[in-house]
């Protein structure tokens, strides 16, 4: 079920917080909202350096995002192998790479229309 009441502001914050819990590299938030038929409003993408690592990022954003907003994912996708796990959180939807296929698929590179916002992680 999704609740309502969040903020797609809060959302991004607590994913990011999950990120960082466990030390994703490279995140960038992409703005849809100003291009045309978008499936959502916001990609959140990272990267891990491995599939454990991968994992351990998407389960770090779902704990925090369930724990603080009470919210979970509609539909995740890609745990299987780990290299490229899709969030869905409707508004939202994360992405975590391992590096080499976040490089080789370029997703901001395909969405070079959206407004970018590169997030410092301080480790």
């Amino acid at each position: 079920m999704i609740n309502k009441e969040i903020n797609d502001d809060q959302l991004i914050s607590h994913i990011i917080k999950g990120i960082e819990e466990v030390k994703g590299n490279d995140i960038d938030i992409l703005d849809l909202r100003k291009i045309e038929n978008t499936v959502c409003d916001y990609f959140i993408i990272c990267n891990g350096n491995s599939n454990t690592q991968v994992n351990a990022i998407v389960s770090s954003v779902q704990k925090i995002v369930s724990k603080s907003l009470k919210d979970k994912p509609w539909h995740i996708e890609g745990n299987e192998n780990a290299e490229w796990v899709l969030m869905d959180y409707v508004t939202v939807v994360v992405h975590v790479f391992q590096k080499h296929i976040r490089e080789y698929y370029d997703i901001e590179g395909l969405w070079g229309d959206a407004i970018t916002t590169s997030i410092d992680s301080n480790y």
